[in-house]
């Protein structure tokens, strides 16, 4: 009997139109599939039919009066996904495309990415198809509130700790935390992302970014390779995206590209993250201003991109860093991408690429770090943040970045390690996989079927 096939069948009976899940799910199991013949017990404990379903899904509805006086309603999601590491951890997104599919593939992803990290935290995610982009202060505001008034009851230090994602920074965080605190009169760090001067960590903001850019330095530095001199694709021009681009510098690299939801840059000489932070962390701007600043770059509009893909990685280059979205890179991207040179690719965002690109890199045997692995350094920065919260300290920004770079040259090494376990050594969508899912299951099993 195929376990893996009736799994998923039955994912499309009782979660129906969850593409995402689907995707996510699939690339998980199939990978499992060495592991499971070998080790019987994962199947005797029924391990695959339990971890596939979330603990509980926790769906609300979000009214809030806009500026002009209007009722406007949206809904909210907190997946709390699976709890036998440690207290849901995972983070909140704002965005119109938010769905039931889109939380649970982001979800399913957390589990075995925060497992990688080492650290005591379990899987979640949450959101709301609410659209931060127009709002006022006071409208993002209202709507945080309103949507803390619901999901408070569900989180707590010991139990689900959000964070943020995407359209949701430290302003959103902080209206939420504050409402938080207001409904239940407790000071505790049931939020990661906040503000320094009031239980934030430093570095936590780099976090993301800087630990996929650490991640590729590993990738490379395992084929005797180094990330310095090397010219980077970067799409996104959110928090990873930014500090993506600020590490590579930093390791001497120079990254030319960045997009939003409107256009891609391509700058030859470098992208300028001044200018970058200028746009998108304190004007809230369009990239098309950048070209203002930078006559030598260029810009290149949403509706000029290939129907196929994404302009972003139709563009020659050594490296690239998926930090947008998820299933930006498509199969005719990754082919772009190969024959134009890229031989290493470490995703910033989650679930960065379709299945068939996927099945493209690890054909081609380039240096490949998939989502959960290469970006597990926000996570695992949070983590941090609530270790700090615990005993009331702020740590140095050394000290962070110091564990950072640790957690991440260990999870390359479990990726890289279980790869090779299973004969697949250049594969490491199978080491991370496995290897999140062997620490997953292996305490399931130990805390007995709940």
């Amino acid at each position: 009997m195929d376990y893996i096939h009736d799994a998923l069948v039955g994912l499309s009976k009782s979660s129906p139109a969850q593409s995402e899940f689907y995707q996510a799910a699939e690339e998980v199991l199939e990978c499992l599939r060495p592991l499971l013949e070998s080790v019987p017990r994962y199947h005797e404990h029924s391990i695959i039919e339990r971890i596939v379903e979330p603990e509980r899904q926790i769906m609300f509805r979000v009214t809030w009066v806009d500026d002009a006086g209007k009722v406007q309603v949206n809904k909210g999601y907190r997946i709390q996904f699976n709890s036998a590491l440690g207290p849901y951890k995972g983070g909140l997104r704002f965005h119109p495309s938010v769905n039931a599919s889109i939380i649970k593939f982001l979800g399913f992803e957390q589990i075995f990415k925060n497992a990688l990290t080492g650290l005591p935290i379990g899987g979640g995610k949450g959101g709301s198809n609410f659209d931060p982009k127009g709002k006022s202060d006071g409208e993002i505001m209202r709507f945080c509130q309103s949507f803390m008034n619901e999901l408070y009851r569900h989180i707590g230090p010991t139990t689900d700790v959000p964070a943020g994602d995407i359209g949701v920074g430290a302003r959103e965080i902080g209206y939420m935390y504050g409402q938080y605190k207001r409904l239940t009169g407790r000071y505790e760090g049931v939020f990661t992302g906040k503000g320094l001067e009031w239980g934030g960590s430093l570095g936590r903001k780099e976090a993301t970014g800087y630990g996929a850019v650490y991640f590729a330095q590993n990738l490379l530095e395992a084929r005797k390779d180094n990330i310095e001199g090397k010219t980077c694709l970067v799409s996104g021009a959110g928090n990873v995206a930014i500090y993506t681009i600020e590490k590579l510098y930093q390791l001497g690299a120079r990254p030319i590209t960045c997009s939003d939801s409107c256009g891609t840059i391509h700058h030859p000489a470098g992208i300028s993250l001044d200018t970058l932070k200028l746009l998108k962390e304190v004007k809230r701007a369009s990239l098309r201003e950048y070209v203002e600043h930078h006559s030598d770059a260029h810009y290149i509009d949403a509706k000029d991109y290939p129907g196929d893909g994404h302009a972003v990685w139709r563009i020659k280059a050594d490296a690239a860093f998926p930090c947008a979205t998820q299933n930006e890179v498509t199969e005719a991207d990754a082919t772009a991408l190969l024959a134009n040179g890229v031989h290493c690719i470490s995703e910033g965002s989650n679930m960065a690429s379709t299945a068939a690109a996927v099945d493209r890199f690890i054909e081609a045997e380039i240096a490949y770090g998939p989502g959960k692995a290469a970006n597990a350094g926000g996570v695992a920065t949070s983590q941090l943040e609530m270790a700090q919260n615990s005993s009331m300290q702020q740590w140095s920004l050394k000290k962070v970045d110091c564990k950072l770079q640790a957690i991440m040259a260990d999870i390359h090494h479990q990726c890289a390690t279980t790869a090779k376990e299973f004969d697949q050594p250049t594969n490491l969508v199978l080491g991370a996989n496995i290897a999140g899912f062997r620490r997953v299951a292996d305490a399931m099993i130990e805390q007995g079927v709940v």
